[in-house]
């Protein structure tokens, strides 16, 4: 599979400069509900950002929803290794189609453990990037959309057969709200189109 990692890359920083708009609002009454968690790792130094802000009080996030699911612990892995944790916590909104560990159970064996290599970072998040998409699409809103255009540039073809949605052929199983958008459970994992 051939990769776009420029637009990949442009199109991530483009989410977290365009998401992070009113991030500075309420930062005092943040500050004081809130702590922010650093821990070590060997190749970057300590991890930061907004994925590490705990708030017992707030609605959670997208990323703080998938790291809490007993069925997304394959996902959170995959957001981890990929670097992406204050995309998926920004202010978004985003979309996010979240396989869950039985979807990624489906790749042909080896695959998983490939993606995961540090060596296959930038594949792994042009593939978590295909399952995201600027903006919120609630559970009827993507019923009524042919399309939706994701991260890496790319669209999800929405179909609705016998009351049930699909996104590229996925089971839509469920549906939550997050703060900063949705998360909707699939049972597949969305591979990216080849070029």
């Amino acid at each position: 599979m051939k990769l776009r990692p420029t637009l990949a890359v442009l199109v991530a920083a483009g989410l977290l400069l365009g998401c992070s708009q009113g991030a500075q609002e309420n930062t005092s009454e943040a500050a004081s509900s809130s702590s922010v968690r650093s821990t070590d790792t060997e190749d970057d130094g300590p991890v930061k950002g907004q994925a590490y802000v705990t708030d017992e009080n707030s609605v959670k996030n997208i990323l703080q929803i998938a790291m809490a699911s007993e069925d997304h612990t394959t996902l959170a892995a995959g957001v981890a290794a990929a670097g992406l944790e204050n995309v998926l916590a920004n202010n978004g909104p985003l979309t996010v189609f979240a396989p869950t560990n039985a979807a990624f159970d489906k790749l042909p064996p080896g695959t998983l453990e490939e993606l995961l290599k540090p060596e296959n970072k930038e594949k792994l998040a042009h593939i978590i990037t295909f399952h995201a998409a600027p903006g919120s699409y609630d559970a009827d809103h993507i019923k009524g959309v042919m399309g939706i255009g994701q991260a890496t540039g790319d669209k999800v073809e929405v179909t609705i057969k016998d009351g049930t949605t699909f996104v590229n052929g996925a089971s839509v199983i469920g549906s939550v709200k997050a703060s900063n958008g949705y998360v909707h459970v699939i049972d597949q994992v969305l591979l990216p189109p080849e070029e």
